[in-house]
Order: structure tokens, then C-alpha cells, then sequence
């Protein structure tokens, strides 16, 4: 299949003439959101003496997850809400983070969470996220948990990474995943 999310003709003056899709006056607009695409993917979890006893590569650890609510008038910022939750319930730190996947929906609302967390831009999405390679409904979060772990595994130093993603209606989620170091991915 073709591609169609990658626009090469796309070009800043291009963007800059696309009319906002929420209010007359709004940052959002097609250029700056995710596109849906299709996709799927699936992640097996089970105990790790279950997947010894299948003879399975253990990937990574599922260290933790929470979920969070925001007014739905301001939805896409439940990321900022559901990443702190997460932390401490895992007793680590913004700082212990290497690799932030941040599913954004709208340019904007990832904006709003790396710089309402403090969060090091350089740390979010460093293969893309959902503007980048598209937001396939229904598997998203098996799509995150694949591309952190893997890119965890490619920094060789790194350990930990949070996925994170805004829920229709205000919703936020987000879950803490270790590396596992001897993984052959």
C-alpha cells in the first residue's frame, strides 16, 4: 500500500493558509493534527515465568499504568495529568524518564503537556508520534508500547519510558515500561 499520510509538497506557506477546525481564532487546524489512520498491532503480556515457560523473549517490564480525567471541554490535555499519577505510583521522576511517547492527537495539546510537566522535547517522540505516523484508532496503545521498547532498546543506556495518550471525553492514560536488558529486539 501507498502511503498517504507524507505530504512532500507540503510546505510552511501551505500550512500557514490552512483555516483552524475548532474556532475561528484557534491554533488546531489540519496541518498541525494527527491524521487516522489504518494500522494494527498487538502486544502479548503475561508473567514472566509464563513466557519462560513458552520460550518467549521478554521485551519489557510493565512497571505501571493510571488513568485521569480532565474537564471534557479541554480534552487532549489528560497526558499532564496521567504522567504524574503514574510516577509516583512507580516512585520515579520526570528526570528517570529516557523516552516519552506522547500520542498527540493536536500538536497543541503535546505541547501543553511537555511544557506543563517540564519534560525535555528531546525526549518525546524521537521516532514520531501520531502527526508523524499516524493515529490508528484501536491499536494505538500496542503501537506506542512496540516503538518505546524498541527505542529504548536502540539508545542502549536508556531504561525507562512512558507512553502516554489522551481518551475522547477528557480522559488521560499513561503507563511506565522497563527495558528488559537482555531482550533481542
Amino acid at each position: 500500500t501507498k502511503d498517504d499520510g507524507i505530504r512532500r509538497q507540503t510546505t510552511s506557506t501551505i500550512l500557514a493558509k490552512l483555516k483552524p477546525v475548532f474556532s475561528p481564532q484557534g491554533p488546531t487546524t489540519a496541518g498541525n493534527s494527527s491524521q487516522t489512520t489504518d494500522g494494527a498491532a498487538a502486544v502479548l503480556m503475561m508473567t514472566r515465568a509464563e513466557a519462560k515457560r513458552r520460550k518467549l523473549p521478554i521485551l519489557g517490564i510493565w512497571r505501571g499504568y493510571s488513568t485521569a480525567g480532565v474537564p471534557p471541554s479541554i480534552m487532549g490535555i489528560g497526558p499532564a495529568i496521567a504522567i504524574p499519577q503514574v510516577l509516583e505510583q512507580t516512585g520515579l521522576t520526570i528526570s528517570d524518564i529516557d523516552v516519552f511517547e506522547i500520542n498527540e492527537a493536536f500538536a497543541s495539546q503535546a505541547s501543553y503537556c511537555i511544557q506543563e510537566l517540564g519534560i525535555d522535547p528531546t525526549k518525546v517522540n524521537p521516532n514520531g508520534g501520531a502527526i508523524a505516523l499516524g493515529h490508528p484508532l484501536g491499536c494505538t496503545g500496542a503501537r506506542m508500547v512496540a516503538t518505546l521498547l524498541n527505542e529504548l532498546k536502540r539508545q542502549k543506556t536508556a531504561r525507562y519510558g512512558v507512553i502516554s495518550m489522551c481518551v475522547g471525553s477528557g480522559m488521560g492514560a499513561a503507563a511506565v515500561l522497563e527495558v528488559e536488558p537482555q531482550s533481542k529486539l
